[in-house]
């Protein structure tokens, strides 16, 4: 069990790297699938892990790695395809987001320190992660009908899907962002605190 889930976790990793050779050669379909199945191995390495009680150290970092890499080369993806100011804004300031938490980790880590999740009510992070997965789902499945419809729909629902996705994906991108900064206030807070303790 723990080889399949750090299998998960790798198969991410390599998941967030191909889709860019998807999106470049306008497979959107086989892209959307990858993308869907990357995040659908995320909640379930997690959920195998304590199930099973197989958490590792190394298992953590891949999986940590795996989660970054797949959000962050999707959104740079959506940036390049949608070039456009609300796209760009959030999707800029998410990924610095995630340098500078790792900026803290990384110095808390010369200190011999870990940055755990906050402990708060709720988890900004998982909010986050799960509105942008979200967000990125919306996105791709818009991509895809686009390029399969071939002439203007007459039926209602597949106008309003059409219509429908790329909202839910601005809005789901948009507060995922007021989480990441909110999440981001957190791990402040935690870091300052664990800041004093170094002497």
């Amino acid at each position: 069990m723990k080889f399949f889930v750090n299998f998960l976790s790798a198969f991410r990793i390599a998941a967030s790297f191909a889709l860019i050779g998807t999106v470049m050669s306008g497979m959107y379909l086989t892209t959307f699938i990858l993308f869907l199945l990357a995040a659908l191995s995320d909640f379930f390495d997690g959920f195998l892990a304590r199930k099973y009680n197989v958490c590792t150290k190394i298992g953590g970092v891949i999986d940590h790695i795996g989660d970054k890499l797949l959000v962050v080369n999707t959104f740079i993806l959506l940036a390049i395809m949608m070039p456009a100011p609300f796209i760009i804004i959030p999707v800029i300031i998410m990924i610095a987001r995630e340098l500078y938490i790792s900026g803290l980790r990384e110095f808390l880590g010369t200190q011999k320190m870990e940055m755990p999740v906050p402990k708060a009510r709720f988890s900004m992070g998982k909010i986050k992660t799960t509105l942008q997965m979200i967000s990125l789902v919306a996105f791709l499945a818009w991509f895809v009908l686009g390029a399969h419809v071939t002439s203007l729909p007459t039926s209602k629902i597949w106008i309003y899907t059409i219509y429908a996705l790329p909202n839910i994906g601005i809005v789901c991108l948009w507060f995922a962002l007021v989480a990441s900064i909110w999440s981001a206030t957190q791990y402040t807070r935690e870091f300052l605190t664990k800041l004093k303790k170094i002497k």
